[in-house]
């Protein structure tokens, strides 16, 4: 039977690289802990064991083929959000109860009870700030998320794990009612470029620095 590794362990760390990306080498480990090869092979073992990681050969031209490490299902359900179950089953039911318009109109108002949460945590009038104000809330709730801004001065806002991930399965208007939610906290126009629930690392969201969109939800 795995056990989960401590949140402060240099195996979490492990396991949090890897939910941000794809594969990593033990190069990139050893960058990452700052310690020798030996450690890191033993770090990597002890998670193999457990069932949190898998090592592929990756071969690239001539000569010896390098190893990569994977994270399994096992590891990403350590970092899985999960949304109060009772909550989780009433949103389940009500999909089935009120039909697709109906929910539609719902979600729009939860996205506004939750724009209203998160808008406590988000004072900055700059727009970068406010986006690393929104990250830091959002990583107050268990969602890894990275900021980034791009040459045109386009703020990209990643999420490597899923508040709803259960239900958003099933219902993709749930990631609708995120990106309006984060488009009337921030004041500015956000896209959803990449999506989890499309098989990509991490959803990605684009925030326009040109703009401050008003949102318009109906109550």
């Amino acid at each position: 039977m795995s056990v989960s590794p401590d949140q402060n362990s240099p195996a979490w760390q492990i396991l949090e690289y890897l939910q941000r990306n794809p594969s990593a080498t033990i190069k990139d480990f050893e960058i990452l802990l700052g310690v020798t090869t030996t450690a890191v092979r033993q770090h990597l073992n002890a998670l193999q064991a457990s069932g949190y990681l898998d090592r592929r050969e990756e071969r690239s031209g001539v000569g010896r083929p390098r190893y990569i490490y994977v994270a399994t299902d096992a590891a990403r359900e350590l970092f899985a959000c999960r949304c109060d179950v009772l909550a989780l089953t009433m949103l389940q039911e009500m999909y089935g109860m009120v039909g697709s318009e109906q929910m539609g109109t719902l979600l729009k108002r939860v996205g506004v009870r939750l724009a209203e949460r998160y808008a406590a945590s988000v004072n900055a009038t700059e727009l970068q700030r406010r986006v690393e104000e929104m990250a830091g809330a959002l990583g107050r709730q268990g969602v890894l998320t990275d900021v980034s801004v791009a040459e045109n001065s386009t703020i990209a806002l990643k999420m490597y794990n899923c508040p709803y991930h259960d239900l958003a399965i099933a219902h993709r208007e749930i990631c609708e009612m995120d990106q309006l939610m984060m488009q009337q906290v921030l004041g500015a126009d956000v896209s959803l470029d990449d999506c989890i629930m499309d098989g990509h690392g991490s959803c990605s969201f684009v925030i326009s620095q040109g703009s401050r969109a008003e949102l318009e939800f109906e109550s």
